[in-house]
């Protein structure tokens, strides 16, 4: 028989390249919904030197039957979780979820080794023990801190802490001189395994740091701290210091590059845009303009009527041919006083007039 909660928890298992919020991946089951309400403690997990301990009670162990079964309230399954915890990340917040989900009624004590410990058998840590113990207590899942933790777990550690299954991977954990250091709990039947998070450990994160050793001293020195501090030599601190700086020069020789070309971009699509509207505004130039002295347009009509009316107006229409003619009338005689001759003419006058016939001065002359 399985807890409630063991399908959820297996589910949780985050790949190394999670793709989802927060690592979560499409192994991952979707919690249900849960009212908007503090789910957390709020204070950190008390030490175990803190808690009072009814030693009046006999201490018996609890079967994983009966664990799974669930038990009272009143007395739930100690299960202990021990490690270094340096550098606590989301692994390890993992493996104290699992742990604590392991049965219905779970309490869980959480041992964290101290740095005389891991210095001797595992190796130099980036967080000291205090700074390991308060990261420890601030995890929602822990109920009790065991500080300075034993590095092999003894039966009087065991009885003394009234524990009843210890939680951790199985893979076997090789340590002072031990192919397994966890062999015999497992042989007593007190073991609870749980599921390692792959991609995120602390060694990955030291690994990235030192990896990237440069970039962090870089980092921290333009925060302002000192080379001493980051034991720093004197010629290094001056070739981060050019280093930013040349860094700084790219980065503004980047940017104008970027807005260069930001700016012919737009230059480009300015001119297409110009291109368009003036090829547009050409075809209907020209148009207009065949419209109007094209072949067939509109100048060559209206010259044709102007010169229809212009004719028109030049040679206006003949009188009709059936009018009656009058015989014109001769104009009356005149004659020159005191004189026979006809009446002297211009030289023009002359030459039209010489073959004209004499005009009568009047009739007394006549007679």
């Amino acid at each position: 028989m399985e807890p409630p909660t063991s399908s959820r928890l297996n589910s949780r298992k985050r790949r190394k390249d999670g793709s989802g919020p927060n690592g979560a991946t499409e192994l991952d089951g979707i919690p249900p919904k849960m009212s908007r309400r503090s789910l957390g403690l709020r204070e950190p997990a008390p030490f175990s030197d803190e808690v009072e301990i009814d030693y009046s009670k006999p201490y018996v162990r609890v079967t994983y039957e009966e664990a799974m079964r669930g038990t009272p309230l009143d007395r739930p399954v100690r299960v202990y979780a021990d490690g270094i915890f340096d550098l606590f990340h989301s692994g390890h917040a993992r493996a104290l979820m699992q742990a604590k989900n392991l049965f219905p009624n779970t309490y869980l004590i959480v041992g964290v080794c101290s740095d005389e410990l891991t210095h001797n058998f595992k190796g130099f840590t980036v967080m000291n023990e205090n700074e390991r113990y308060d990261a420890v207590q601030h995890c929602r899942y822990v109920d009790e801190v065991v500080r300075n933790a034993p590095w092999t777990l003894t039966p009087e550690f065991l009885a003394e802490h009234r524990i009843d299954f210890v939680a951790h991977d199985d893979i076997p954990y090789s340590s002072a001189g031990s192919d397994d250091v966890y062999k015999h709990i497992k042989e007593a039947g007190m073991f609870a395994p749980t599921q390692r998070t792959e991609g995120i450990s602390t060694s990955d994160i030291i690994t990235r740091i030192v990896r990237d050793y440069d970039v962090y001293a870089r980092r921290n020195l333009q925060r302002g701290y000192t080379a001493k501090e980051l034991n720093v030599s004197f010629i290094n601190e001056k070739k981060y210091h050019l280093q930013e700086r040349v860094d700084k020069v790219k980065k503004r020789v980047k940017d104008v590059e970027e807005k260069s070309k930001e700016f012919v971009q737009k230059v480009e699509e300015k001119s297409i845009d110009l291109i368009q509207k003036w090829e547009e505004k050409s075809r209907e130039f020209i148009g207009n303009f065949l419209e109007m002295f094209g072949p067939e347009g509109a100048l060559k009509h209206m010259l044709k009527e102007g010169k229809g009316r212009m004719l028109q107006a030049i040679s206006p229409k003949q009188s009709p041919s059936s009018s009656p003619t009058h015989d014109r009338s001769p104009s009356p005689s005149f004659r020159w006083p005191f004189s026979t001759k006809t009446p002297p003419s211009s030289p023009a006058n002359r030459s039209r007039n010489k073959s004209a016939v004499t005009y009568d001065i009047s009739e007394d002359e006549e007679d």
